[in-house]
């Protein structure tokens, strides 16, 4: 194609769009201007009614669950585990057995203790035979002693025996309370051999094995874990507040929780105890609640949220939060008057709650725009649209 003829087309098309859109413009003009006048469109809006009901002020703060109470059960004499009763996961009753060690020298020193003791008891009754036999001597000797037929040194003689008697009968029931000890040590040492789950705070006599420490066979110490065992009911939650929220707190108040172990779900709470101090790093308070557990659902560790109504007002003007717009560093609303106009009115807001707030500053408003406030400005007319279909 030569270069004139692509001169001459790329003109015809350039003509044509400017013919097109001056058709357009004329078009748009003789629809704005109808007997010299322009006339505006008017927007369309969407509103809801303004209305007095209670609304409460709620947080929702991240946490985790815990444990309300936790038992270390651990061996009071070092040996090897001989068997386990119980395992991960598994029910323990107060006062219950959940463990043995091999006991098999603790038996052998119990039994040596024991024949300690029969010895020792034998020597008491020898001790007991020897000074009878001392004390007559003596009281012989003393006889003879008085008829001046037993000579001073005589008496002497017999009056060290009988004292010698009596020191080693002394002995003797010393030597019987000794191995009688020795013999009750020996035999509580053998029962501790029998691992008994006792724990003394209060609450649940029922826990669950939460660790297991050690197998059967292995060697443990003395005073050395062998289960862990935790309460799941009730729970303690905790969660972190704010120095803004801090004050709202109070012992008793209720709470809802929602993990995403069990979506879906809610579980109650009540708040049981508040730290009177504030970690530095984060400005934030410990707070603890107690969670209800009684089917066991929940489980120490897991990550919750927790919503708590920290205020309330009962009588709140409440609009949709939709409502509320900012003009000129203001936050406000449209009113919608009986004129199909709109009012801006300036308002201050407290409390928000699932989509609505609490306006304060004004006793009524009617109904209000939630939907077009782009389109309007003070004293502009509306038109009132149908709220889309839910």
């Amino acid at each position: 194609m030569s270069t004139a003829k692509k001169t001459t087309g790329l003109v015809v098309a350039v003509l044509l769009l400017g013919a097109l859109g001056w058709a357009i413009v004329a078009r748009l003009g003789d629809d704005e201007e109808k007997g010299g006048k322009r006339t505006a469109s008017v927007p369309t809006v969407e509103v809801a009614p303004a209305a007095r009901e209670a609304i409460a002020l709620r947080r929702t703060y991240s946490g985790t669950l815990e444990a309300s109470a936790s038992h270390v059960v651990a061996a009071k004499i070092a040996g090897r585990v001989a068997r386990l009763a119980v395992d991960l996961g598994d029910p323990v009753q107060r006062g219950q057995t959940v463990a043995w060690l091999d006991d098999a020298e603790l038996v052998q020193a119990a039994a040596a203790a024991d024949a300690e003791v029969a010895v020792a008891v034998a020597r008491r009754r020898e001790a007991d035979s020897a000074l009878a036999i001392a004390q007559r001597e003596f009281e012989r000797t003393e006889k003879l002693h008085k008829r001046g037929v037993a000579p001073s040194a005589e008496l002497d003689a017999e009056t060290a025996r009988r004292q010698a008697a009596e020191a080693a009968l002394a002995v003797a029931k010393a030597n019987v309370q000794r191995a009688r000890a020795e013999l009750q040590g020996a035999k509580v040492r053998q029962g501790y051999a029998e691992v008994v789950a006792d724990w003394q705070d209060g609450g649940s006599d029922t826990r669950v094995v939460a660790r297991r420490h050690v197998d059967a066979g292995d060697m443990v110490d003395a005073r050395a874990p062998i289960l862990t065992l935790v309460a799941l009911s009730p729970l303690r939650g905790v969660v972190y507040v704010t120095e803004a929220d801090y004050r709202f707190l109070r012992e008793g108040q209720r709470a809802t929780l929602q993990t995403d172990a069990r979506p879906g779900e809610t579980f109650p709470a009540t708040v049981a105890r508040i730290a009177p101090v504030f970690r530095e790093t984060s400005r934030q308070a410990r707070v603890e609640l107690e969670v209800p557990n009684a089917e066991g659902l929940l489980k120490p560790g897991m990550f919750v949220r927790a919503t708590l109504e920290l205020d309330r007002a009962d009588d709140a003007l409440v609009v949709p939060e939709a409502a509320v717009t900012r003009r000129e560093d203001a936050e406000g609303v449209f009113v919608v008057q009986d004129d199909a106009t709109v009012r801006w009115q300036p308002v201050s807001l407290g409390f928000r709650d699932g989509g609505r707030v609490q306006v304060k500053g004004v006793e009524s408003l009617g109904r209000v725009v939630v939907l077009g406030h782009q389109l309007v400005g003070d004293g502009s007319k509306v038109k009132v649209g149908e709220p889309p279909p839910r």
